[in-house]
């Protein structure tokens, strides 16, 4: 169990309920009375966020949360499956709990899913990944009308800009942090 003096930023806790992270903190003593602890924090499955001040002796629960290591399988609709390789355990989540890192998902990819109790609640995949380039215009030698970038559609459906000399077919590698552009898989 944490009290309000254990608050800070980064720390998991439980809420009416729900997994939050604790994304700003300030810690306030008036001259008379109790310190105040005025937190925002952000809630971890559906993403809004609450701002609450606490009082010294206040107490929370921890959250417990689990990141185990899945392989993506499928998508259907707007459901994505992963299964644990020990377990074989299936695990589904809906498009708007994986966010930006369904861009990045290719059957078979090794990711790390976070989970509160039974309850998938997020996805963190590798910062870098692999994918064929599956559409882009062709580059023509001596083009030099200035563009340094041209728009690229990757085998997940994702468009980013590549440089001009990459071609449909290629093996690009992308950040997915930023997800941008890293550089061309050669071999």
């Amino acid at each position: 169990m944490y009290t309000a003096a254990d608050l800070k930023k980064g720390l998991k806790i439980i809420i009416e309920g729900d997994p939050y992270i604790i994304i700003a903190f300030d810690f306030t003593k008036p001259g008379k009375g109790q310190a105040l602890y005025r937190t925002k924090m952000r809630n971890m499955i559906n993403g809004t966020i609450l701002d609450r001040t606490y009082r010294s002796g206040e107490t929370f629960e921890p959250a417990s949360l689990e990141e185990r290591q899945m392989e993506y399988l499928y998508k259907e609709g707007t459901h994505y499956t992963f299964m644990d390789q020990q377990t074989y355990e299936q695990v589904i989540m809906e498009e708007d709990t994986i966010g930006d890192a369904k861009n990045f998902l290719l059957e078979n990819i090794k990711v790390e899913v976070l989970l509160f109790g039974e309850k998938a609640i997020g996805v963190t995949i590798p910062n870098f990944v692999n994918l064929r380039v599956t559409q882009t215009d062709p580059w023509a030698k001596g083009d030099t009308s200035g563009n340094d970038s041209k728009p690229a559609t990757v085998e997940t459906g994702y468009v980013l800009r590549v440089p001009p000399f990459i071609e449909e077919g290629e093996l690009i590698t992308i950040d997915t942090r930023t997800g941008e552009y890293s550089t061309r898989v050669k071999g």
